[in-house]
């Protein structure tokens, strides 16, 4: 779309920082003590209190029972035929007896329904979740110290009754924790979790949970195995049995997982014409169910099966506190990964639908009552389930998070450090497990960031014409630079971390080598302030012998001043300076007296001495120009700091250093485009002073440039300019 030339004139004082300051009106933020409202008593803070902690009170008596309850009822349905095939499968995944997937599917659900703020998250088993537990469970009461002395096998129960112990404190603990970030509000952890890692990290974590459930297919039994490497030590395990494989085992599964995979298909096919997608688990379940009882899979072909499920809740019991050191670094993990998926979900879901999530809790709904009624009454009826049947329900599942693959092509054309962090997450999960996996993707993904602040673009900024706006010279072919004015500008703030490489980058595009100049410079003027000593010494000298001739040593000193001058000078007269040595004064007629070797009586001396003191303290003797150097091409240097979020001492001191080396050259600096907070911080760290005031930084880059062009090289303390835009 074309677009219409419409000009906008603006006419306005050209402003520094002060005037902007004067101008606006600003104001301090006055100094709040929130702390003192924590310890305020009252019957409507303690009613506020109770409903953000106990939701349930505030939404329960204005809900809308004619228009949710059948919706609700329906999803608590679809919900728990969801949950109860899942419920039974992760409980493999953990570790555990399959009935303590229906538990994990009860109790959590309920006590979100109080707590919880997104009516559209359904808490429950989480296959993430499930084999984090189960890589703890596995490594801390491995088959192996179960191991029966008669027969050499594993007793089950024992084990079984180890990993519930550990199971049970160690979701005591997670649940402290994630009570605990709820009150220090640890919402902003979702931050550091970008979704490329998130992504990543979840894909390997299907890997993990593929790999975990090969031994219900095969029907093989594995040495338990956890940290770095176990992934792979168990696959070349597998690798190895292969050949004791069950072959019921392995047909049972088999047909489960086509049958689940045909149902997943007619589901995508027949969505438009079903109210209710049909329930390929449950109906899987069942099927499996019925045939392994009538055919006696378990007896007749080897097939392993649930076995046991108790009908009713179990009494709970305490956990025990002796566990507690073992499994707090597991439990910090896997509470912070939880943490941050749930409320990863809870707020897209909030964000479609337009209400807000509380990031410091979480929701649930109706389905509780219906795995309440299985745990009670119908979950013994699957006691011959076998358990390859619920491997396979396990692996048709990870379908979703194994499509994760394709971010790899996607990634690779929109954005390639994404991708690095996808690919760091990933091999890192597989190759160290879920839980030294997540840390390491945490820490590259952060130390990432401080790289790509560490190489952020500088660019030189021209004006485009007739406006006040200024672009990158080298993406703008139309913007040019200003005459005599350099805008230097960084994409990133500056910081302790590229603050040194801020200033590299700033003296290599201004096009002047500053250091060396500045270092020809310092030597220039020592060799001045050697000359004059050496001038100071010869006055003592000559005050002496004020009545008589100078002596020799002191015409030879001061040939040696005169060959010292014509030196750095490159005067034309040094083949008669050397003439009038050997020939006396009368030898060179055409060279004034003060230009002679000769003898010269002490006033005279007095005077050479007090000029070269004299021209020792003028300015004009230390300049480029008088000490025979090349003077930059530009008179000002403007730093547009808009990009710069906050400061801290070593920018401080960069910024001070580049005022410091550019006034060294004779280049003013100015500053342009600073925030109210950055401003603030400038003056906190003490930045400005006699020499740097707020005079040198002004509203706008075209501010500092246009007072630059009016000024140069002058003081900034001059009349305000009116500009028109």
């Amino acid at each position: 779309m074309e677009l219409r030339k419409r000009n906008y004139y603006v006419e306005r004082p050209l402003l520094n920082q002060e005037q902007l300051e004067e101008l606006g009106c600003l104001t301090s933020a006055t100094e709040t003590h929130q702390w003192r409202t924590w310890f305020q008593c009252s019957y409507t803070r303690a009613r506020a209190l109770l409903l953000q902690h106990l939701p349930v009170l505030a939404w329960l008596p204005r809900y809308p029972v004619r228009d949710w309850l059948l919706g609700d009822l329906l999803a608590g349905l679809s919900v728990a035929i969801m949950q109860l095939p899942q419920g039974l499968a992760y409980a493999l995944l953990a570790g555990l007896p399959p009935v303590f997937g229906l538990y994990s599917s009860f109790y959590p659900v309920f006590i979100y329904f109080l707590f919880g703020t997104s009516r559209h998250i359904s808490v429950g088993t989480f296959a993430v979740m499930s084999v984090m537990v189960g890589s703890v469970t596995e490594s801390l009461a491995p088959d192996e110290d179960f191991l029966q002395a008669e027969n050499a096998t594993v007793d089950e129960e024992a084990r079984d009754a180890a990993r519930v112990q550990l199971a049970a404190t160690l979701s005591v603990l997670v649940g402290l924790f994630q009570v605990g970030l709820g009150l220090v509000h640890f919402g902003f952890v979702v931050t550091y979790l970008s979704e490329p890692l998130v992504r990543g990290y979840t894909t390997a974590a299907s890997i993990q949970v593929f790999v975990s459930q090969l031994k219900y297919v095969f029907g093989l039994q594995l040495s338990s195995r956890s940290g770095p490497l176990s992934l792979i030590y168990t696959v070349l395990e597998v690798c190895w049995k292969l050949p004791q494989s069950v072959v019921g085992t392995v047909v049972t599964a088999l047909v489960a997982g086509v049958v689940l995979v045909l149902v997943k298909l007619l589901n995508d096919k027949l969505q438009r014409h079903l109210p209710l997608p049909l329930p390929g688990e449950l109906l899987t379940l069942i099927g499996a169910t019925g045939i392994s009882y009538g055919v006696g899979l378990k007896h007749r072909f080897g097939v392993d099966v649930v076995g046991n499920i108790p009908a009713g809740l179990v009494p709970p019991v305490a956990p025990n506190p002796q566990l507690f050191a073992s499994l707090v670094g597991y439990a910090f993990t896997i509470a912070v990964v939880g943490f941050a998926i749930a409320i990863s979900l809870g707020k897209i879901f909030a964000l479609r639908h337009g209400y807000r999530v509380d990031s410091n809790q979480v929701a649930g709904a109706v389905s509780s009552l219906f795995i309440l009624v299985i745990i009670v009454k119908l979950g013994e009826l699957f006691q011959d389930l076998p358990k390859a049947v619920l491997a396979a329900v396990i692996i048709v599942n990870l379908k979703g998070m194994l499509k994760q693959f394709t971010d790899i092509c996607s990634l690779w054309k929109a954005n390639r450090v994404d991708l690095l962090i996808w690919l760091v997450t990933f091999v890192a999960t597989i190759l160290l497990n879920l839980d030294l996996g997540l840390a390491v993707a945490v820490v590259f993904s952060l130390l990432l960031v401080v790289f790509r602040t560490q190489l952020p673009h500088y660019s030189i900024l021209g004006q485009v014409p007739d406006t006040d706006i200024y672009r990158d010279v080298a993406e703008y072919s139309e913007a040019r630079e200003v005459p005599g004015v350099k805008i230097f500008r960084s994409s990133a703030t500056m910081y302790f971390a590229n603050a040194e490489l801020y200033s590299d980058a700033l003296k290599q595009r201004c096009g002047v080598d500053v250091d060396h100049l500045i270092s020809r410079k310092k030597k220039l003027v020592k060799k001045q302030e050697q000359k004059l000593k050496r001038l100071k010494k010869l006055q003592k000298q000559t005050a002496a012998s004020k009545d008589t001739s100078v002596s020799i040593e002191v015409h030879s000193s001061t040939r040696d001043m005169e060959s010292n001058n014509m030196e750095d000078s490159k005067a034309e007269g040094e083949g008669s300076a050397m003439s009038c040595r050997d020939g006396g004064a009368h030898a060179c007629p055409e060279r004034k007296a003060t230009d002679l070797p000769a003898v010269s009586t002490g006033n005279e001396l007095e005077g050479m001495v007090a000029s070269g003191q004299e021209g020792a303290k003028a300015p004009d003797v230390t300049t480029l120009k008088a000490l025979g150097l090349p003077q930059p091409h530009f008179h000002s240097l403007v730093l547009d700091l808009g990009a710069l979020s906050f400061v801290d001492t070593v920018c401080l001191k960069s910024l001070k250093n580049i005022f410091r080396d550019f006034r060294e050259i004779e280049v003013e600096v100015y500053m342009a485009a600073c925030h109210t907070p950055v401003v603030a911080q400038l003056e906190a760290g003490h930045f400005f002073d006699a020499s740097i005031t707020k005079q040198h930084l002004f509203a706008s880059v075209h501010d500092a440039v246009l007072f630059a062009l009016q000024h140069p090289r002058s003081s900034p303390a001059s009349p305000v300019l009116m500009t028109k835009l």
